[in-house]
């Protein structure tokens, strides 16, 4: 196969590197993300809008090869992967690799598909793993090479539909031809805004569950002898053209030396990351001077531009409260500094419903800084009626490269979540889940992965 176009490179990296050659970073950083990735889906399949389309998509049945987390129900690879992905995407607590060129959450996207397709055709866990490696790999990249300025499109979304396709094709073994043609097909399919954010609608929870399920179409149809086109990501009416600008030499360098899915950041709150700064800010300001909603004359929030965009618009919880506080900054910040926490209680509709949160979250002023750009920074600013002023700039978002969590906070993490959503494990299960994952490399065969930790009465599809 002539290499003369983007996707030719790409499929060719991720058929044709060995085992041997991903280096052991790349390797463990996907066994940490699968982690995260599985730990907050466990816990999404209780949340707002999962259960009844699970429900539904359970019901209507199928062929049964791949397991729908947390429950015993087996259903076709790519249904399995539309309703993992939709789980995991839920809380808004999956890992992202934040950088203002292309902030991408990959894993929650490939792991569904990959995992999905691996219990399918029987892979191993090594073949899984290599699969999460090469398919996170091509989302980070595809988001790193983006070029400015962001036309609105939901990146996870769009790149993550090929980062999908492109570890379905390895775990199917395709060739790099019809891998090249998978992540053609996978073009033709990309889809998703940022409206459903901007919106703060429930469909937003399901942007990346629709890339996970094309991507394993898009490798089985090219395992059938579906052909796409060539030039597919920088063609005339190409990806490039019509969807979001890259830059060609920034997709390819460093391809199979670097992997810039090692940079992926583990969040530490269930909220778009556009709030993680000012939840931190108005945490490090509630801790350090504790302070009465009474005694607050004014409270501030300043971001930038990006920032607004996304969680700026005022505070409306009547139609969808949990997405609404996911995408609100005035409810990050009124429920981070009233209750001095930020967990995934504190998303709970009931929470975010409270009436002490909801009248100082429409006391918070947003203040947009032009010149911050796309900038996840946060300024948080409290005035009270004694004459104080407090104040607290957060530069970067907990979790990130330039902030990153303890081990010990990860693994936290990954049991809290564990033990919450549709289906809580006991402590003994979810430490068993997180010993697996660690050492999915070692594994027999990848469907032993959740082997014994669905609900007590198997059969049950909203279990």
């Amino acid at each position: 196969m002539s290499l003369d176009t983007l996707s030719a490179r790409l499929a060719a990296h991720v058929i044709d590197t060995p085992w041997d050659a991903l280096p052991p970073a790349a390797v463990l950083a996907a066994k940490h993300m699968a982690l995260d990735t599985l730990a907050v889906a466990w816990a999404g399949t209780s949340a707002p809008g999962i259960p009844p389309v699970r429900e539904t998509i359970v019901d209507e049945g199928g062929k049964p090869h791949s397991t729908v987390w947390a429950t015993h129900a087996k259903i076709p690879a790519r249904s399995a992967a539309f309703l993992n992905s939709a789980a995991a995407a839920a809380l808004d607590f999956d890992g992202m690799r934040a950088s203002e060129r292309g902030s991408v959450h990959s894993d929650s996207v490939v792991l569904p598909a990959a995992l999905a397709v691996a219990e399918q055709h029987g892979a191993t866990g090594r073949e899984l793993v290599a699969a999460l490696v090469l398919g996170n790999d091509i989302v980070t990249r595809l988001g790193a090479a983006s070029a400015l300025p962001h036309r609105g499109w939901y990146q996870t979304a769009i790149y993550g539909i090929l980062g999908a396709a492109a570890a379905a094709a390895r775990l199917m073994k395709l060739d790099a031809e019809q891998a090249m043609h998978a992540l053609g097909i996978a073009v033709n399919q990309a889809c998703s805004t940022q409206l459903p954010n901007i919106e703060r609608s429930l469909v937003k929870r399901y942007s990346s569950a629709f890339a996970a399920q094309g991507g394993v179409l898009s490798a089985l149809l090219a395992s059938r002898g579906v052909t796409a086109a060539r030039q597919a990501i920088e063609g005339r009416s190409g990806f490039y053209d019509l969807y979001q600008p890259g830059e060609p030499d920034r997709l390819l360098d460093g391809l199979g030396v670097s992997y810039p899915h090692v940079e992926t950041g583990i969040k530490r709150f269930p909220s778009c990351a556009c709030n993680h700064t000012a939840i931190e800010a108005a945490l490090q300001l509630a801790r350090e001077h504790p302070v009465h909603a009474s005694e607050i004359t004014e409270l501030d929030v300043t971001i930038s531009p990006y920032v607004h965009r996304l969680v700026g618009a005022p505070f409306d919880p009547s139609t969808d409260p949990q997405v609404a506080a996911q995408f609100s900054v005035q409810y990050s910040v009124a429920a981070a500094l009233l209750r001095r926490r930020f967990g995934v209680g504190d998303i709970e509709p009931e929470a975010v419903l409270d009436p002490a949160t909801l009248a100082l979250a429409r006391r918070v002023a947003v203040h947009v800084d032009e010149t911050w750009g796309n900038s996840r920074a946060a300024t948080v600013t409290v005035r009270t009626h004694a004459g104080g002023r407090r104040e607290r700039h957060v530069a970067h978002i907990p979790g990130s490269r330039e902030a990153p969590l303890s081990e010990a906070d990860r693994g936290d993490k990954a049991l809290d979540c564990l033990r919450a959503g549709a289906c809580p494990l006991d402590a003994a299960q979810a430490q068993r889940l997180v010993e697996r994952v660690l050492g999915l490399d070692e594994l027999a065969n990848a469907g032993e992965l959740l082997k014994g930790l669905g609900p007590v009465h198997a059969g049950s599809p909203s279990a």
